[in-house]
């Protein structure tokens, strides 16, 4: 396996997302989605990773992550993965990779780039068909950005920074799903190279 050319370290934003191997459904039911969910929970709290933004989708995944102290930030996507794919193989009597491959990994270096990511990621449901609005979305944290749920994976002090107020984060949002923004040309041919 080639090494990863990304150092992750102490204080640095990571966007990291993978997919089901051959674009296959990695969640068939809802509690694949919350088994997921508090693996991420424990382990980034154990790790001293902060998650500010998710989106888990039916074959692929967005995390946008902190690293805070020394632990290796890949090391919670390996962990909660390495978890998942185990018990997913098992409970549904089958064997082999469920990812295509490792997960990809980028560190994010501006605050342009950071601010955006966020909708993008919660963006993620509305953009593929599977809702209208990314309220309706439950395997994200946008509810929390936005207010209507008391969830706890989520940095609330990085929301507030960005967003005072969750209308603003909305707004936000809702420009880029209805067009009204223009996105700088790098920032679009990165999101490009992700769809």
């Amino acid at each position: 396996m080639p090494r990863r050319k990304l150092r992750f370290a102490q204080g640095h934003y990571y966007h990291v997302y993978n997919r089901g191997a051959g674009r296959q459904s990695i969640f068939y039911e809802d509690k694949n989605y919350l088994y997921v969910l508090g693996l991420l929970k424990n382990i980034a709290a154990a790790c001293d990773i902060s998650v500010i933004a998710y989106c888990l989708l039916p074959n692929h995944y967005h995390w946008l992550l902190r690293q805070n102290g020394t632990i290796n930030a890949g090391k919670l996507v390996a962990r909660v993965y390495g978890s998942y794919s185990q018990a997913f193989n098992n409970t549904y009597n089958r064997s082999g990779t469920l990812f295509e491959g490792t997960f990809d990994a980028i560190l994010v270096e501006s605050d342009e780039y950071l601010r955006h990511l966020c909708r993008y990621i919660h963006a993620n449901p509305v953009r593929h068909g599977l809702v209208l609005s990314p309220d309706l979305w439950p395997y994200s944290n946008y509810l929390e950005w936005i207010g209507k749920r008391p969830g706890t994976l989520v940095d609330r002090a990085f929301v507030a920074a960005h967003f005072p107020e969750p209308g603003q984060y909305e707004a936000y949002v809702l420009s880029y799903l209805t067009g009204q923004v223009t996105l700088p040309p790098g920032l679009r041919n990165y999101l490009e190279g992700l769809a």
